[in-house]
Formats: structure tokens, sequence, C-alpha cells
């Protein structure tokens, strides 16, 4: 027996068809992978599901019965709950508040408080979705922040849950967490649509996988008779390539060295402490770390957004001539051709409601050939800028006018790399450049990364995924508590190992990562 289904369903915006007679069922009791490029019209199927979206044709079952949704009202009554991607929650206020927040108990005139608690700590119990019922939502993990997301949706009496890329945002010990809880969930009676670019865990995870690409089903198979490259072939109608291909490294001389560097938190707790580290040119020394260790602080106080409370931090350049950059102001530090791929491109890499052409040129407007000397904008020079980025770096849209806000998570990528990469760096910051990116962009973003390099640039790489670290570093340093407790070659290093040393199972201080014709 389905427990959704939903048929011949076609969606169009203006002249863009997202869902293209797309039809999609869901066994009762499975969980369920949807998966397919960013853009191939996954998030448009799933809004119309929660009645965020109206669809132009189709209809939809559930437990084999039609229903039409005017809103999410609807779907909630009908028992559909979604996570998404960025979760939807009110910092200030606490797991409970947030979970009954539109549903609350009521006792007589006023909020029962204490009932509304006791329902939380029993869902929380029932599901093994463990959470302080009383904690701020400001104060607590990305991991936690989930759970309490879905806790929300089984309040709400959710049947059907959808969780559209839950594991983004997770450290390797919060996915493992996140699919036991969907396991015991599937096995509580709950049916799960699973919508995620990570093969590996739609793998060992799903039940069943359907494939959507440009707006159109391309068919659904059980998961025990796909591998990954077949799921990725359907995915992107072509081979896809898991492994990067890179030749041996040969690094030139120091570009950049960070030396005993010590920083505070928002919290004013010291959130790096003794971090010492030096990358050459052509290399990429990679950084693993649980979130929360000091990765998002040493990347502000790289790029001039943290002023650091110890330290130094030095660029070279061809004559080895040193140029101390500590507490520079951003404009000062990328003015020494420094370049910054952010870990949040929607909060620090792009202006969402900016169009394409104007994001690509965001921090490079002032500069020639997109201005004068006196401050003039030069708009042909935007447009071919735009039209030969758009063109290289295969940003799908209609056009360079497209807001970025309508864009899939791998254009907009794609849009902060090609301007990144329009400075020319000597060195370049990037961090944690696939999240939320499907599998054609990831193939396409590691190349990028892999050209740079062979071209001679010093590459700090940033990433929750221990197989991107691997696959393109050529050294790794683990941080745990603001320390970088080892560095170890690439070649040496395993995801067990890593993953050992990121929960400070073996806690080696090191020198801090200074190259030698042994390590580089």
């Amino acid at each position: 027996m389905y427990a959704l289904s939903m048929r011949a369903i076609s969606k169009s915006f203006k002249k863009v068809v997202a869902n293209d007679n797309i039809t999609f069922s869901v066994k009762k009791n499975t969980i369920h992978g949807l998966v397919g490029e960013n853009g191939a019209g996954k998030s448009t199927l799933m809004n119309i599901l929660y009645g965020l979206l109206e669809p132009d044709s189709g209809e939809i079952f559930i437990d084999e019965k039609q229903v039409r949704f005017d809103g999410p009202k609807d779907a909630i009554e009908a028992g559909i709950g979604m996570v998404h991607q960025h979760f939807m929650l009110a910092g200030p206020l606490t797991v409970t508040e947030n979970i009954i927040l539109g549903s609350e108990p009521e006792g007589g005139l006023f909020l029962d408080y204490k009932k509304a608690r006791s329902f939380v700590v029993e869902l929380s119990e029932r599901y093994g979705l463990k959470v302080d019922p009383d904690a701020r939502i400001d104060s607590i993990s990305v991991g936690l922040a989930q759970r309490v997301e879905i806790l929300k949706t089984l309040y709400r009496g959710a049947r059907i849950i959808v969780l559209d890329e839950p594991t983004a945002v997770l450290t390797p010990q919060e996915v493992g967490d996140l699919l036991k809880i969907m396991d015991k969930l599937r096995k509580d009676g709950v049916t799960i649509v699973f919508i995620s670019h990570k093969l590996r865990e739609v793998k060992r995870i799903t039940d069943e996988i359907t494939v959507i690409r440009a707006g159109k089903t391309i068919g659904t198979r059980a998961t025990r008779d796909v591998d990954e490259n077949e799921i990725a072939k359907m995915m992107v109608g072509r081979e896809v390539s898991f492994k990067v291909d890179k030749k041996p490294c040969e690094p030139g001389e120091v570009k950049i060295s960070v030396n005993a560097l010590e920083a505070y938190n928002d919290k004013g707790l010291k959130c790096l402490k003794n971090l010492s580290f030096q990358i050459r040119r052509g290399e990429v020394f990679a950084i693993a770390g649980v979130e929360g260790n000091g990765q998002s602080e040493l990347l502000d106080v790289l790029g001039g957004m943290r002023k650091p409370c110890g330290g130094a931090i030095k660029l070279f350049d061809n004559d080895m001539k040193e140029t101390d950059i500590t507490g520079l102001s951003p404009y000062k530090i990328y003015d020494n051709r420094v370049a910054h791929i952010p870990e949040d491109r929607h909060k620090r890499g792009l202006q969402l409601k900016f169009n394409i052409k104007e994001n690509l040129v965001t921090s490079l407007i002032h500069k020639w050939p997109f201005a004068n000397p006196l401050g003039m904008i030069n708009s042909g020079a935007i447009n071919k800028n735009a039209a030969d980025k758009i063109g290289a770096f295969d940003i799908r849209c209609g056009s360079a006018e497209i807001k970025a806000q309508n864009l899939s998570g791998g254009n907009q990528q794609k849009i902060v790399i090609a301007r990144e990469l329009s400075k020319q760096p000597e060195f370049i910051i990037i961090a944690q450049p696939t999240r939320g990116v499907d599998i054609g962009a990831i193939e396409f973003i590691h190349k990028k990364i892999i050209e740079l390099r062979d071209s001679g640039v010093a590459i700090l790489l940033i990433s929750a995924e221990l197989s991107e670290i691997i696959n393109l570093s050529d050294r790794i340093g683990v941080i745990y508590n603001g320390e970088l407790l080892e560095v170890m070659n690439a070649a040496d290093a395993s995801e067990e190992k890593l993953g050992l040393l990121m929960v400070g199972i073996s806690k080696n201080k090191t020198d801090g990562g200074k190259v030698s014709d042994k390590n580089a």
C-alpha cells in the first residue's frame, strides 16, 4: 500500500517547466530517496505536496485517498510534515516553545506549558530524539536543532515526513545519529521521503530511490538493486567520476604562515589556541574537525572578519618578502591576492536579492574594467563578465538578470566560485565548497579546485565531508577544541583515523603543520 502517490504532476513558472508530468509514489512505512541535480524539480514537487505551491495539473493521494491542499495547514492536517534544509526555528525561544508554536495546548485561558513540556519529553523519548526541552534554540548544536524540527512534525501528528537535505550541515557523528533516528521512525510506522545529494547515505538508509532529471521522472528502483554510479548516471545522464583525478603535488615556496594564532568566539570563550600551520604554493592543506571546534572562527580571522587576540598571519610573495595581514580588514587582505569562498553562501557569499551579473562583481565593482578611475560603472564590462562566467562555470540560468535567490544551490555556489577566481588569487580559503550541491556540480567544483592547485595557488580547504578532504588535499590537519592535533599526508589518512582524531581520541598536538620536504 502506498502512503503517498503524486500522479502526473506538472508545474511551470512562466516559461520554465519545473515539474513535467512527474509520478512519485512512496510505500507505507518505508524510507524513500528522492534524488536529482539541483534544479531538477525536487523542491517544487515537495512544496506542492506540502501545500506551498499548487500544481498546474496532476493528483495527490494519501493512503490511496485523493486530497487537495490549499496551504500547509491542509497538508499538516493530512499527516504531512516537512523539515526544510534551512531550519525554521526561533532562536530566543526554548525547544518546547518552538515545537508547540502555533499548536499550543491550552489550560483554561492560558498556555499549559507544563503539559506541553511533558508531551515533548514523551515524544523525544519515544523516538530517541533526545533534547533538552528547556534549552534555547540559539544555544544548541545544528544536529539538536534538526531533532527539534523533526519533533515539531511529530507533535503535529505527521505520518509522512519529508527531510530536505537533512545531513548537509551535520557532522559525521550527527549523520550517524540521524540515520538511526530515521530507522526507528520507520519501524514505528512513519513514512519518510529523504532528499539528499549524498548517495552513500541514500544507499545506506533507503528502501527505494526515485530519480528526477530536468523536471521528469527518470525511474524508481529498489535501493539494493543499484549502486552509486548507476544512481549518479540516472541523475545527470552521463557517467560521473567519484574519484578526483590529480597528479602528485609539486609545491613551491611557503605562501602563508599562521603562527600561534589565538582568538575568542562570540561567547567570549577562547576558540583558537596556539594554532600554527603553513601552506605552500600549489598545495591543498585541509582542516578536518567536528563543527564548533574553531573552524568558523579561523575562517573569520583569516578573512579579516574577526580580530585575533594573539599570533601572526603572514603572506609571502615570489621573492619571499613577507606581508603581515594580522588583524587587517577584509578589503586590505583581499588586495593581497587572497580570495575566500565562505562556508555559508547565503550569509556571506551572495547578495540573494541581487541578480547574477551583480553578484559576479560584488567586491570587484570598484576595480577596472568594471569602473574607471573616476568611479563610473562600465555596464558593458559587467555584462561581458557575466556572459563569460556563466559559460565557463556552467551556471545554469535563463538570464544573467535572474536573482541569486531563485537559483539552485549548485548554481549559487558556482557564482561565488566564479567571482572569487576572477580575483586571480595566490591564496584562497575554500570552506564547505560542495555543501548542498548536487553530484554533477560537485564533480565540476572538485576539478576547479585541482586546477587552481596545479596552477600554483595555495589552498586552505575546510569541509565536513571527510571523503572530499581526503580526495582533494595534499596534507590534512585535524582541529579539536581550537587546537591543531595532528598533520598528516593525505595518502596516510583514512576516514576512520580522521574520525577518531576529530573527537579527540588521539590528542597529539603538533608543531602546527609546518611544511618540510618530508610532509610536503
